[in-house]
């Protein structure tokens, strides 16, 4: 159970439960608020993270991307704690399950909305898997601030509220920018096991003194973007502008950390996650 648990990465799945919360405040101000629709919304988000990490965990494992010892997180199938099998199996058994109860907001959006559920259910393979894994062509970041900023955001706050905003949109590519905070913190870490590997990502490729830089530059252009969005969310950006700057500090590492330090760095993409429902929590209150 343990191992099950380590896979699903209880960290980062405040990433996706922020975009859902974010829209939830922008529908808070419309006339209408539907509540069944807006826990639909993040049950599928949740759900459709946790497919794409088992993913992950997958098919980097059958790829020899993952090599036991690693400095993240213990990945439970390279490590022989869960067969390869039984990790492919329940990847696809959590997106089906994800999948049929993204079926039911058709009740609220309407047939259109199966092609935005496929998009969805194919990101959330093709980031680690297919012809062309996104993950390793230095598009993670990208992936993030679509599929837990924009998409989320917007269609959420649509669903539960009926209605399309700026400033909805506004705040997704803050959420966006946020969630890819968090990956760059877990492509920082892994920097030296995914070159060794020949995995491409923002961290290998432009090296960790620009993605450190590049962390505190999404954090402030996020705040600046809520800010932007309304009057209403300065204090709660505010709070986020704080946040970030704290764990700008916490990221300062020498060019060439130790191995220890790197670990050391998995509670960090965790306070980063926290950070950022946090900020969703203070727009909605």
């Amino acid at each position: 159970m343990n191992a099950w648990i380590e896979a699903m990465r209880l960290r980062t799945l405040p990433v996706s439960t922020a975009g859902v919360v974010a829209a939830w405040a922008l529908a808070a101000v419309s006339p209408v608020f539907r509540w069944v629709p807006a826990v639909v919304c993040l049950l599928f988000a949740v759900g459709a993270q946790i497919a794409s990490n088992f993913a992950n965990e997958y098919y980097d494992y059958r790829d020899g991307l993952d090599r036991r010892g690693r400095s993240g997180p213990r990945r439970g199938v390279t490590e022989g704690d869960i067969a390869p099998q039984a990790m492919k199996r329940a990847t696809y058994g959590v997106l089906a399950l994800t999948s049929a109860l993204g079926l039911s907001l058709v009740a609220w959006g309407g047939l259109w909305l199966i092609a935005v559920g496929i998009v969805i259910a194919v990101g959330a393979l093709a980031y680690s898997a297919g012809p062309w894994p996104l993950s390793r062509h230095c598009l993670g970041e990208v992936m993030v601030i679509l599929f837990f900023g924009i998409v989320p955001v917007n269609f959420t706050c649509w669903l539960v509220s009926g209605t399309w905003s700026e400033a909805a949109l506004l705040v997704s590519l803050a959420i966006g920018l946020m969630g890819a905070n968090v990956l760059i913190i877990n492509n920082y870490r892994d920097a030296d096991d995914d070159r060794a590997v020949g995995k491409h990502t923002l961290a290998t490729l432009l090296g960790r003194k620009v993605v450190r830089a590049l962390y505190l530059v999404f954090a402030i252009v996020a705040c600046l973007l809520a800010v932007t969005a309304s009057s209403r969310f300065t204090s709660a950006a505010s709070v986020y502008v704080v946040g970030a700057m704290s764990i700008w500090w916490r990221m300062r590492l020498p060019q060439n950390p130790s191995a220890a330090s790197l670990a050391a760095l998995n509670p960090l993409l965790g306070l980063t996650a926290c950070s950022m429902l946090l900020f969703a929590i203070l727009l909605f209150a």
